[in-house]
């Protein structure tokens, strides 16, 4: 095993776009560290440069105490598992997990040992004699990361590998990748656009934006203190809402009436004029419910859209404007995180046992220690908690 280290990492093609732009990440030794953001944010061109199938443009890649920039891929002793398995469909399990170690010219008996070993690990005793092509999908993924784990390699590198699976199977698979990466301890990075897989794997997630690092945190810290309006409006499902807001003392003044929130975050934010306040779906419910749970807080009366109840939960929708300051920026959020509305109205998520009804006026509950507030402008968290944040590349903050 062995630590990654990316320090001031740049990709740039021909054209001069820098796929990847000034990227320092650090992947201790054994850590789990998942590569996340939209289509075209650089996260599979900076793992293709970790393997060597990219050139780096600037910047030192360290795998252990070596610097690989120059490294031919055979020579970094990496395991890449791709979306599409990359499996060759003439050899049976047995040979495609095999496959590694053959070329390297191992002997026959240190082959079978590794390549049961790898098989019982994945269940795949059953299926050593059959051909990829009559395996299901979860089978073939288990058959590349087979092929991974017997290579015996300083880190895994994963490509979107659950892209091509269902949603159910999808699930199963993560399970299985985690509990893997924990029985073997090894070092791992993981990209993927899917933020679920994100918050469920990673020890730590690096969220990228058109080739530039937004936050490097735990799953947990990126969902509690997002740096910026990006990180706010990508992790999250349904994503945060996004209201134009005015701060008068402890008060935030909303399109649907005033929240009080913190005196500390007011105070980050105070004389700012005009700004976005942030508050996540599961943070509103029904104020009949949340009087009876003795959950004390602001309130505001608004007219309900749209309800959908799921059983467990129902999800509220009540319209909204926003000045043009605020729908500016929103607009181009919304073309970052591939065409998510968020400026149109605010969902709230309820207790499965509200009655509140399409059509009518509707009491609701906010928390509003939950509210965030963001700078219009530049997209700035004000009211993030830099200590527990991770680290916000131009900001001052600690390591999470």
């Amino acid at each position: 095993m062995a630590a990654i280290t990316m320090s001031n990492i740049v990709k740039q093609y021909g054209d001069g776009f820098p796929a990847v732009n000034d990227v320092s990440i650090d992947v201790a030794d054994g850590e789990f560290m998942i590569l996340v953001g939209p289509s075209g944010c650089g996260k599979s061109t900076l793992l293709r440069m970790i393997v060597g199938l990219e050139d780096i443009t600037d910047g030192d890649m360290m795998i252990g105490d070596r610097r690989v920039n120059d490294l031919p891929p055979r020579e970094r002793n990496l395991a890449m598992v791709f979306q599409n398995y990359a499996l060759y469909p003439h050899l049976t399990v047995y040979e495609n997990i095999a496959f590694p170690l053959r070329l390297a010219k191992t002997p026959d008996e240190e082959v079978d040992k590794l390549v049961r070993e790898a098989s019982a690990t994945l269940e795949l005793d059953e299926h050593l004699e059959r051909k990829p092509g009559n395996l299901s999908g979860g089978q073939r993924q288990r058959v590349a990361m087979g092929r991974a784990i017997v290579r015996q390699a300083d880190a895994f590198l994963f490509d979107e590998p659950l892209s091509n699976l269902d949603a159910k199977l999808r699930g199963q698979m993560r399970t299985e990748i985690s509990r893997l990466q924990k029985r073997l301890g090894i070092t791992t990075v993981y990209v993927t656009h899917d933020q679920t897989e994100a918050m469920t794997l990673g020890d730590r997630v690096a969220v990228l934006k058109r080739g530039v690092l937004q936050q490097l945190a735990t799953p947990r810290e990126l969902y509690e203190n997002p740096g910026n309006l990006f990180v706010a409006g990508f992790i999250g499902s349904p994503p945060m809402n996004f209201l134009p807001a005015t701060v008068e003392g402890t008060t935030v003044d909303l399109p649907f009436g005033k929240v009080e929130i913190p005196a500390d975050k007011a105070e980050r934010a105070a004389g700012k004029g005009l700004l976005i306040a942030g508050i996540r779906p599961e943070h509103f419910e029904d104020a009949s419910l949340a009087a009876e749970d003795g959950r004390t807080g602001s309130t505001f009366r608004a007219t309900v859209d749209v309800v959908e109840w799921l059983g467990n939960e129902t999800y509220a929708y009540l319209p909204f404007e926003s000045p043009d300051e605020v729908t500016g920026q929103l607009q181009q959020l919304e073309k970052d995180l591939d065409g998510e509305s968020l400026r149109t109205q605010l969902v709230v998520s309820l207790d499965g046992a509200s009655r509140i009804a399409e059509g009518e006026e509707a009491e609701i509950w906010v928390d509003g220690r939950r509210v965030h507030l963001f700078d219009p402008s530049t997209g700035e968290n004000l009211t993030v908690d830099r200590e527990r944040a991770g680290r916000i590349p131009g900001a001052e903050a600690t390591t999470g």
